[in-house]
């Protein structure tokens, strides 16, 4: 006969547990991790002694009740209940708010402002207007990151679009913060093709002692740079935080890190892997996992490699496919991941903020990080467009939106 799970228990002598490192194709696994010998319920009855029945009975009540001590505590999952609230309000097109390590949420706005905002008052500190910031459709000042090791080196990244001469340009600068103003500007990088669209713009930095600078730049409206290795746009960008090429780039000399981005508007670092949004043209918004000299075909892939001609391109290539798409497009943008306890539903989760969809994504990533297990929404069409997300401490989250006309909010979330 087929053994069922309540035939598989824990006897004496020749019928005791193996463990989980011996037969395993032969024995199957106890709930607790061990390997039980099949056993005839008739045969246990009849003909064991009674003193063996307290055993039996044990073992019964383990195979329904006992969890898996290697297991831990997993948290739970499904939609949850949680409340929300505006805490600041008349901001025009916020692109970046990051949570400080003063306990401040800092904030680029497009126009081209840097402030720190209070969360606990909602006041808005602003702290410079860049003057060479020129705001054309979807550009101006975007993305924005403190240095890891703020107390000590406090310095702040940003991305901005300008004119050079004719040309419409991007470029990243770093600031110094005296506690009360953003003084003394250093380009990084400039020069890189902009746009009134697809500028990409998300910056990262990796931890001390890596301490490595990330940025996301789009294709800006020309479909023939992301392929283009020689090209700065359309990549995820890797440097040394001087503006130099770090040495173990995929290319010697070259900032690229990735290729074949069309226009990449979220970046977090995960268990030491890269996690990036990509809004695609009417189909296929993207959440890609970013690796070294990865090509993620755009624009000769949209998505998976599922039609003919993308599948020969990608086997050509080398193309890696998303972790997951959108199709009709979400319009995606800040990414950040989640790891407190203060919403268990959520911990080990992708947070995503979306344009076109109004609403927050909530994505539960496997054991190993590199899958999503669950996918839930929240806040459909309650704020508007959302732009950028970010999360205290305390697990509490932060949502700006980008509905223009000074109209714009930060929402905090918390438990319910």
């Amino acid at each position: 006969m087929t053994p069922k799970l309540e035939h598989f228990v824990v006897l004496p002598g020749k019928f005791s547990l193996r463990r989980k490192c011996r037969n395993l194709n032969k024995f199957p696994v106890h709930p607790c991790g061990m390997i039980l010998e099949p056993v005839d319920l008739y045969t246990i009855l009849m003909k064991f002694p009674r003193k063996y029945a307290w055993l039996f009975a044990l073992s019964l009540t383990t195979a329904f009740f006992c969890k898996k001590k290697d297991s831990g505590n997993p948290s739970p999952t499904g939609p949850v209940e949680i409340k929300d609230s505006v805490i600041v309000n008349n901001l025009n097109f916020p692109w970046e708010i990051l949570w400080g390590p003063d306990g401040y949420i800092w904030m680029t706005e497009r126009g081209g402002k840097i402030s720190r905002v209070n969360p606990a008052t909602g006041v808005v500190f602003p702290l410079l207007t860049i003057a060479e910031v020129v705001s054309n459709g979807e550009g101006g000042l975007l993305g924005m990151v403190l240095h890891p090791n703020f107390s000590v080196t406090p310095h702040v990244f940003v991305v901005y679009n300008y004119n050079n001469g004719s040309n419409y340009r991007e470029k990243v600068v770093r600031y110094t913060y005296t506690g009360t103003i953003l003084t003394g500007p250093q380009t990084i990088i400039d020069n890189i093709a902009a746009a009134s669209v697809h500028n990409g713009s998300r910056l990262l930095i990796t931890p001390v002692p890596d301490l490595k600078l990330f940025i996301t730049t789009g294709d800006a409206s020309n479909t023939s740079l992301p392929q283009n290795a020689s090209s700065v746009n359309g990549k995820i960008l890797r440097l040394n935080l001087d503006g130099t090429v770090p040495a173990d780039n995929p290319v010697a000399g070259n900032p690229y890190w990735s290729l074949g981005h069309r226009n990449p508007q979220g970046l977090v670092l995960v268990n030491n892997v890269l996690f990036s949004s990509e809004h695609g043209p009417s189909n296929d918004d993207e959440i890609n996992m970013i690796g070294k000299g990865k090509n993620y075909g755009w624009p000769n892939v949209e998505g998976y490699c599922n039609t003919t001609a993308e599948q020969s391109f990608c086997a050509a290539n080398n193309v890696t496919e998303p972790l997951k798409n959108w199709t009709p497009t979400a319009a995606v943008s800040g990414l950040d991941f989640y790891t407190s306890d203060l919403i268990p539903q959520w911990k080990n989760s992708l947070l995503l903020a979306t344009l076109k969809n109004s609403r927050l994504y909530q994505m539960k990533l496997d054991d190993t990080f590199s899958g999503i297990i669950e996918t839930n929404e929240y806040f459909t069409n309650k704020y508007g467009r959302m732009r950028d997300i970010c999360i205290s401490p305390a697990g509490k989250v932060y949502i700006c939106t980008s509905n223009g006309g000074n109209t714009d909010r930060i929402i905090e979330v918390s438990k319910k």
